[in-house]
């Protein structure tokens, strides 16, 4: 693996909560949306449901992906090995102290 690979990587990793979020906050906007395009229909039957509920299935699929990347977050959590078990690279010795 490249360095520029395993920063990647890494940086995945340090981001897996902040995906776990951003699904959850999707889910809630998604959920409020909802409720509220179905008060509004409620109110007049006339309301277009049509491209809002387009923008809740979108919300929707975002919310799906970034559960997605949490999950493929916690298998590189997994395959990395620790940061102080990488070796130094050559010319670096002082970067391990």
């Amino acid at each position: 693996m490249t360095d520029s690979e395993e920063a990647f990587a890494r940086r995945a990793v340090r981001r897996k909560r902040l995906f776990l979020r951003l699904c959850a906050a999707s889910l809630i906007v998604a959920a409020g949306l909802v409720v509220l395009y179905s008060i509004l229909w409620w109110r007049d039957h006339s309301f277009p449901v049509g491209p809002r509920a387009v923008i809740i299935l979108l919300i929707l699929l975002n919310a799906r992906q970034n559960l997605r990347q949490y999950r493929y977050a916690g298998v590189l959590e997994q395959l990395l090995p620790p940061p102080e078990a990488r070796p130094t690279p050559a010319g670096r010795q002082d970067a391990a102290l």
